[in-house]
């Protein structure tokens, strides 16, 4: 099931937002959101939600990577702090580098069956008008828990 599809069947405002993943391997996951008339607000920059369907996007995108998809495999937001640094006004990537830790976590997770928790880090970049400078940075408090590899301690 692509983004897409999952946005338009589960949830719309991810589907409205139009996002793209741009690049994703081991390490990163980088998504863009189209600087449209349907995630702008009236004063031309993103909106606040718009901002954080991308920064949830990022860190989901690679963290179902890491943990893969399916029964017994499940992860939440415990928690979501956003610093907003500039106006983002145009097309906004945002960049999670954290593919390394959330593999250590999955295996963690993997191996106790006990939900574990990370702190990951987003940071969103408008790079036609900004270059590198982050328009925003989120922290995202990840809860992943994996009850496929468990073993029974009773």
């Amino acid at each position: 099931m692509t983004i897409r599809t999952l946005g338009f069947m589960k949830i719309p405002l991810l589907w409205a937002c139009r996002p793209k993943v741009v690049e994703i391997n081991d390490e990163k996951c980088v998504v863009k959101i189209p600087h449209r008339r349907r995630t702008r607000n009236h004063e031309r920059g993103l909106y606040i939600a718009a901002l954080t369907v991308g920064a949830e996007l990022a860190a989901g995108v690679l963290a179902i990577r890491t943990l893969g998809y399916g029964k017994g495999k499940k992860f939440i937001y415990k928690n979501f702090h956003a610093d907003y640094l500039k106006r983002a006004e145009d097309d906004v990537y945002f960049t999670c580098y954290e593919g390394t830790a959330l593999n250590e976590l999955a295996k963690q997770a993997k191996e106790t069956g006990e939900r574990q928790n990370m702190s990951v880090h987003v940071t969103a970049t408008v790079p036609s008008k900004l270059g590198d400078e982050p328009v925003a940075k989120f922290i995202l408090t990840l809860s992943i828990k994996d009850e496929t590899g468990a073993v029974d301690r009773n």
